[in-house]
C-alpha cells in the first residue's frame, strides 16, 4: 500500500498522493458513509474523519460504556483535490482560523471575540471547496488551549507547542462527492473498551497536564501574543509564522 510522497522540484514542495489505507473510529460498522452526513461542528466542517493510525481509530471508537470497531478503507486520491496543511505552504493560524470558523467557541469578552475575527479575516485558507482535507487532530481539550491563545494568556510560540501535545497525528477528511466515491471499505475491526478508552483519557489528561505546565512558564520577553499581532497587523504572508 502506498502513502503519499513529496518530491522536490524547482524548489517547490509538491505532493504525489496515491492510494492510502484510512480509519473510521465509530460505535458501529460503517461500510458506505454518507455525503452530508458529518458533524457541521467538528473540526474541517461537515464530513467523513478518518486516520492513518489504526491505535487512534480504537481509541476514539471507545466510550466509556461502549465498545466500538475500527472501520478500514483505501482512498484512491488519484484527480482528487487535496488541501494538505502541513506541506510547508500553510501555517498554524491557517489550521487555527479553520477550526474557529467550525467548532462552536463560547466567546462573548470583547479580547478573544476581536482576535477570532481577525484570525478569520487575515488567515482563513480558502478549503470549503476541496475535495479532501488533511491536518492536525484537535480534541476537545484543544479547544481550551486555543481558547487561552485568543484570551491573550499564552503567546503565538506556546500555542505552538500546545497544539501537538497529545500526539493524535493528522486526520483526513472526506468532503466531496468524489471523494466519497473514491473511499473503499475493507474491514471492520472491534475495539476492547477496557483497553481502549483509558489510553485515550490518558492521552487527553497528559495533554492537559502538559498544557498548565507550559502555562506556568515564565514569559519570554520576545514573546508574540495575539494582541501583539493585531497591533502590529500581521498579514498571512508574514514569514514569522513559517
Amino acid at each position: 500500500m502506498k502513502d503519499f510522497a513529496y518530491l522536490c522540484k524547482s524548489n517547490i514542495t509538491m505532493l504525489v498522493f496515491m492510494k492510502i489505507a484510512l480509519y473510521h473510529g465509530s460505535d458501529k460498522i460503517v461500510i458506505r458513509p454518507g455525503l452530508g452526513l458529518g458533524n457541521p461542528a467538528n473540526d474541517y466542517g461537515p464530513g467523513f474523519y478518518c486516520t492513518k493510525e489504526l491505535a487512534l481509530a480504537y481509541e476514539w471508537a471507545c466510550t466509556d460504556s461502549h465498545i466500538g470497531f475500527a472501520n478500514k478503507y483505501e482512498l484512491d486520491t488519484d484527480g482528487l483535490d487535496i488541501l494538505y496543511l502541513n506541506d510547508g505552504r500553510y501555517h498554524l493560524l491557517n489550521w487555527l482560523a479553520i477550526l474557529l470558523e467550525n467548532r462552536l467557541f463560547d466567546i462573548t469578552a470583547s479580547l478573544p471575540a476581536k482576535a477570532k475575527a481577525y484570525i478569520l479575516t487575515h488567515f482563513l485558507p480558502d478549503y470549503k471547496n476541496r475535495d479532501i482535507l488533511i491536518g492536525y487532530r484537535a480534541d476537545d481539550s484543544y479547544f481550551s488551549f486555543a481558547k487561552a491563545f485568543l484570551n491573550n494568556t499564552i503567546s503565538l510560540e506556546q500555542l505552538g507547542r500546545a497544539m501537538r501535545l497529545g500526539h493524535l497525528g493528522e486526520q483526513v477528511v472526506i468532503r466531496s462527492a468524489a471523494a466519497y466515491e473514491a473511499l473503499f471499505y475493507l474491514s471492520s475491526a472491534m475495539a476492547d473498551r477496557d483497553i481502549y478508552y483509558p489510553r485515550r483519557m490518558a492521552r487527553d489528561a497528559s495533554a492537559r497536564k502538559q498544557f498548565r505546565d507550559i502555562q506556568a512558564e515564565d514569559a519570554q520577553t520576545d514573546a508574540v501574543y495575539i494582541v501583539d499581532m493585531i497591533r502590529q497587523n500581521w498579514q498571512n504572508d508574514d514569514p514569522r509564522l513559517r
